[in-house]
């Protein structure tokens, strides 16, 4: 007979539970680690006919490395695995697992794509990045607020217009010089570093064909293309172009019950990061990018009936299906092309 496991993974241990014919029939914990949790598997479960387990920091990893070791491996939203595992009366890790085998017995489940290595590791270096610019902005406003304290406002400005206005400000002041210098000496070392990841990420779009293409779309630059290319993949993953925006939580949520029918906000489910850079090349279609297309118009237009946000996020939809048109055709941007909703 066939056997469906559950896997409840953590940084430490992995409850492991194996079901048979409706019943438990092995309970118990291993390492966190995919060729030790396989090698229980093929002792204990030899028809092993789904594996699974939920979303999570090391979701990616187990998930490569199980197939690997030929298992059927299975990754679950976790959110919906949640409402399941929910209705047990205690929480605990092996009541998780007995209950992400009972689902994966039943087969009442989400499954989730799991990205490769390579998209992740692109997914990696943008991450790294936001991260470093986004310290680099808090140690230059931690450096503006200290300064006020002591009555010496830095006059606006960034990179070298930045440094040279602090240094001038400080010059009379040997105490404050004695803490804001290195301050200033981390902002420069992590601006340094943001610029070399920014480096390695422009010559990761140059290379790539499917990267240049979607930098065709004015507003839409290095970081934002690879982005959408690291999360979607392959164009296939997604049956229509519509589906995209959906998937990225730029469409809106509606409640219907009986009487009651409405829209709500958009969802805002799946990724954040790309859901704001596609936000941001929106922005830049409406307010900076100077070359006219039936985006733009219809972006335009939406901004007068809607105002600027709702408009904005419309056109990120939109924008979401037109880059994923492009990945699926192989086609440059069309601004005469139509961008009716």
């Amino acid at each position: 007979m066939e056997e469906f496991i559950g896997l409840d993974v953590s940084l430490k241990d992995t409850s492991i539970s194996i079901r048979r014919g409706g019943k438990r029939i092995w309970r118990g914990k291993c390492p966190s680690d995919p060729k030790c949790i396989a090698e229980v598997i093929r002792s204990r479960a030899p028809n092993a006919k789904r594996v699974v387990f939920e979303t999570g920091p090391l979701s990616v990893w187990f998930f490569h490395a199980l197939t690997a070791e030929g298992l059927p491996a299975i990754c679950v939203d976790a959110r919906h695995a949640a409402k399941a595992l929910d209705m047990a009366p205690n929480k605990t890790d092996a009541r998780d697992a007995d209950g992400l085998a009972h689902l994966a017995e039943v087969g009442f489940y989400k499954e989730v794509r799991v990205k490769s290595f390579d998209s992740m590791l692109v997914r990696t270096l943008v991450n790294a990045r936001t991260h470093l610019i986004q310290i680099s902005t808090k140690l230059s406003n931690q450096i503006r607020g200290l300064m006020k304290t002591f009555g010496l406002v830095v006059p606006k400005g960034a990179g070298g217009v930045f440094d040279t206005n602090v240094r001038e400000l400080i010059s009379a002041n040997e105490g404050l010089a004695l803490i804001i210098l290195p301050l200033l000496e981390a902002w420069r070392g992590v601006r340094k570093r943001a610029a070399e990841l920014d480096g390695q990420l422009i010559a990761v779009a140059r290379r790539s064909s499917p990267c240049r293409q979607l930098m065709s779309i004015p507003g839409v630059g290095a970081v934002t293309a690879t982005s959408f290319i690291a999360a979607i993949e392959e164009p296939d993953n997604f049956r229509t172009s519509r589906s995209v925006g959906a998937w990225l939580g730029l469409t809106t949520r509606r409640f219907q019950s009986g009487e009651v029918d409405y829209d709500g906000h958009i969802s805002k489910r799946g990724d954040s990061h790309l859901r704001g850079l596609l936000y941001e090349a929106a922005n830049a279609i409406l307010t900076r990018v100077s070359s006219e297309s039936s985006l733009r118009t219809w972006g335009l237009k939406l901004r007068e009936q809607l105002g600027f946000k709702r408009a904005a996020v419309a056109v990120a939809r939109k924008l979401s299906v037109i880059m994923h048109t492009m990945l699926k055709t192989g086609e440059l941007f069309n601004p005469s092309a139509g961008a009716a909703a």
